[in-house]
């Protein structure tokens, strides 16, 4: 059964007494992270590595039982790598680039997610949460073992919050009875219910969906289905409104069925009419055992902002989006990914404060596009009246024959990392003929180099990255040095790296953040406009 499947990954961090609890006053810690989740943990990760100390908070003792996240980007895996464990993640996940959109019984198209080569990972990979969350915890004990100063508390629940003007008071509840602690920051990555939104009396903005989803995973040894994304609008088979199919490790199978806004939820849950929903669309001979199942709604929401104060709210504490396009937990690291390495320049008197708060100006941009997205994606699979349903079956038929219309076609358009077109932090992009996809504010992209990657080569701190451009091997400024990497055209035969960041231009220089995003682009070297770059994207300017 599914709970036996899972039962080494679910007491990750089972409860002990910390010497928290026998101390005479409050401890002070730098920073507290409330909620053991993806994002939550990958917080306390991205800050253990760099050194930061670090305590988690959570009410249970590792992974929630229930099918949750399963699709995990591209750049979630390229995050991951960074910390250490994106390759048990690879070799456990279900590998897949191409997806098939039908309507009723007929093929409408097909995609491929990455066409390209020349990529370390995969568009994505199909990953129960569960597993995700053990290979970021294992990692964790790894670095504590290296001396990372990361603290995970199980059975540690936060009861209240005080906000200070300067750090936080928590008062907690475990077995042993309660305790509390002070933090200098406190980071909200206690998910879509938020305990934390709720106790700070802050709240969401956006707009629910009226319509029922019943979620099905099932296991089952099937040559039928490739491993794709199959999704169905109005599937012949009658199963629901839409179906969405997609592959699992251990032969576990995630079927969505869209079921409607009025319907008996107690009714649709029994397992004869979950049944009957899974043999109208696999076949009668088909044989499967059902492992969980579920039926949801969703809400396109957010925070107004991220910061208050002390407290900075992540992943889906501060922003939620309907499933159609894997944008939760892959939009929860990107906040991590983001986060991270500013508030550890905070912690360490590198940058000021103030450098904070283009997390939340990044990371709402961020959430504005995931939302946009999101409720497109969801107009189209769930018109709201005959006009629009006349409307989307139109486009379908149109995309079977001719490809202009297939861009049209809204499946749930999958999750890209977001570009910050436009921001605070961004320097000039004086590259003229540079390729639009690595202008300034946008992540890098991956390209092969030797025997490896680009994005291994590009670390963790800031790079001046060079293409046939001469610069120093290291600039300091303020406190903040950023390492060269010398690279040429020459050095990938297959002609991509030159394609993805020099295009027209004959050489290139190329200031990259640490979490991987261009902060500024040349043509050629410029110590001044370098160093005045760099203090930009640290907030010092």
């Amino acid at each position: 059964m599914f709970q036996d499947r899972y039962s080494l990954a679910f007491k990750l961090y089972p409860y002990e007494r910390s010497p928290d609890q026998d101390a005479a006053s409050p401890v002070r810690h730098p920073v507290v992270v409330m909620g053991g989740g993806p994002v939550g943990i990958a917080t306390a990760l991205d800050l253990g590595l760099q050194g930061v100390p670090v305590v988690v908070l959570d009410d249970h003792e590792g992974i929630g039982m229930g099918s949750r996240a399963i699709c995990f980007s591209k750049r979630s895996l390229e995050i991951a790598d960074r910390y250490g464990c994106g390759a048990p993640m690879l070799d456990k996940g279900v590998v897949w680039n191409l997806g098939k959109v039908f309507h009723e019984d007929r093929k409408v198209f097909e995609f491929n997610l990455l066409p390209e080569d020349g990529h370390k990972n995969p568009a994505f990979i199909n990953l129960q949460q569960p597993y995700f969350e053990k290979f970021l915890v294992e990692r964790i004990r790894a670095a504590q073992a290296e001396g990372a100063p990361i603290e995970l508390r199980g059975k540690n629940r936060v009861d209240a919050v005080e906000v200070k003007d300067d750090h936080v008071v928590l008062n907690i509840t475990t077995p042993d009875g309660p305790y509390t602690i002070e933090a200098d920051w406190l980071i909200g990555a206690d998910g879509a219910s938020s305990p934390l939104r709720g106790m700070l009396g802050l709240d969401f903005e956006g707009r629910v969906f009226k319509d029922s989803f019943l979620i099905a995973d099932i296991r089952m040894i099937s040559e039928s289905f490739p491993t794709e994304r199959w999704f169905w609008f109005e599937p012949s088979h009658g199963s629901g409104a839409s179906t969405l199919l997609h592959k699992q490790p251990d032969d576990t199978w995630r079927i969505d069925f869209q079921i409607g806004w009025d319907v008996d939820r107690k009714e649709e849950m029994k397992e004869e009419n979950i049944r009957r929903r899974l043999d109208a669309m696999l076949g009668p001979d088909v044989e499967y055992e059902m492992v969980w199942s579920s039926i949801y709604t969703f809400q396109c929401k957010r925070m107004e902002r991220f910061r208050h104060g002390p407290v900075i709210f992540a992943g889906d504490a501060a922003h939620q989006v309907s499933p159609f396009g894997a944008r939760g937990a892959n939009s929860g690291m990107q906040d991590v990914d983001n986060l991270g390495w500013k508030l550890g320049l905070v912690v360490r008197g590198q940058a000021p404060e103030r450098l904070l708060d283009s997390y939340d100006e990044e990371r709402v941009y961020g959430a504005e596009e995931n939302i946009l997205n999101s409720t497109r994606s969801t107009d189209f699979i769930t018109p709201k009246s005959r006009i629009s349903h006349t409307f989307r079956n139109a486009v379908l038929d149109l995309a079977e024959h001719y490809a202009f219309a297939r861009p049209l076609v809204n499946a749930g358009r999958l999750s890209l990392p977001c570009t910050y077109d436009g921001l605070s932090l961004n320097g000039p992009d004086t590259l003229a003929g540079g390729p639009q996809r690595t202008r300034v504010g946008s992540p890098c992209p991956d390209a092969p180099l030797g025997d490896g990657f680009l994005l291994s080569q590009l670390g963790n701190g800031f790079t001046i990255l060079t293409l046939d451009a001469e610069a120093p091997e290291t600039l300091e400024e303020d406190g903040i040095t950023a390492r060269r990497l010398a690279l040429s055209a020459d050095d990938d035969a297959s002609g991509a790296l030159a394609a993805r960041y020099l295009g027209d231009a004959a050489a290139a220089v190329y200031l990259i953040r640490p979490d991987q995003h261009v902060a500024a682009r040349w043509e050629t070297y410029d110590e001044t406009a370098m160093r005045a770059a760099l203090r930009r994207a640290c907030g010092k300017e």
